[in-house]
């Protein structure tokens, strides 16, 4: 695919403060930036008309959000090759810059919206509904730009769907070999989710429906993807059996079950009085 957008050479100035003559744009990284814009928007837009939370309000939980979404993916990837990692320290300050867990970035994020929410008086249901749209728009958005660099790729195929990475800069692993196109499959869950919270939107029981279901869909349909993934870095529980994002999608299907039928009859109880 085209892991690089364009390069661009910098002035003698630049070149001795970065040590290198030239600069090069991923598509990966565009992708994020487009996705965190794009979400952006949306989010800002749903939280003022439904509940009338300013820009400058979600200006300041995009900040927070950014912040713990590389931590919690960075902490997720380091975990994925803990004697790599944590035996040389050295390996994760030159693997900072790549390699990112979304599970962890989700898991991480979600605490810090609920603290986010409540010191600001915000209603949490209704937000974490607001942000399970949000969700998919940035992840769709960052699934892109992993087909670009052919991270998060998939096993080899014969199938007619299958994509081959040729480019020597992409991540691709092995290249010039037709490989199942799980960044693809990730983009189509992702909009199938999107429409489904869509037309639930007006129709929910009860706030934080959208979100429960949300994650609901994504850890069923995430568990799926994995067995076509064909990445080693993502990393086993159960060597080719069980990959730590299925063994994650048990724990948040347990957490979904949980407060779905907590948070409905709860909702049903309010409806009653």
């Amino acid at each position: 695919m085209h892991p690089d957008l364009f390069t661009i050479p910098l002035p003698e100035f630049l070149q001795n403060l970065f040590n290198t003559a030239t600069l090069t744009v991923h598509t990966y990284g565009v992708c994020i930036a487009m996705g965190i814009l794009a979400s952006f928007l949306y989010a800002s837009h749903q939280a003022k008309k439904q509940l009338g939370i300013s820009t400058e309000t979600m200006s300041d939980l995009l900040l927070f959000l950014i912040l713990a979404s590389v931590v919690g993916g960075k902490i997720f990837f380091y975990f994925e090759d803990v004697k790599y990692y944590f035996g040389t320290p050295a390996n994760m300050i030159k693997s900072f810059s790549g390699g990112f867990v979304f599970y962890g970035s989700l898991l991480f994020a979600i605490p810090t919206m609920i603290i986010f929410f409540k010191k600001k008086k915000m209603p949490v249901l209704p937000m974490l509904d607001i942000i399970a749209i949000t969700a998919t728009i940035v992840h769709a958005f960052g699934r892109c730009g992993c087909f670009n660099a052919g991270c998060c790729h998939g096993v080899p195929t014969d199938s007619w769907i299958g994509v081959t990475f040729s480019n020597p800069s992409c991540a691709a692993n092995p290249k010039d070999v037709p490989l199942h196109p799980t960044q693809l499959y990730s983009i189509f869950m992702l909009l199938v989710i999107m429409g489904v919270l869509f037309l639930i939107k007006n129709r929910k029981k009860f706030d934080g429906q959208m979100f429960l279901i949300y994650m609901f869909l994504y850890a069923i349909g995430r568990s799926i993807i994995e067995i076509f993934r064909g990445d080693s870095a993502r990393g086993f529980i159960i060597d080719n059996v069980l990959s730590h994002s299925q063994f994650i999608s048990i724990f948040v299907l347990i957490g979904v079950g949980y407060f779905y039928f907590r948070l409905k009859k709860k909702g049903e109880l309010f409806s009653a009085s």
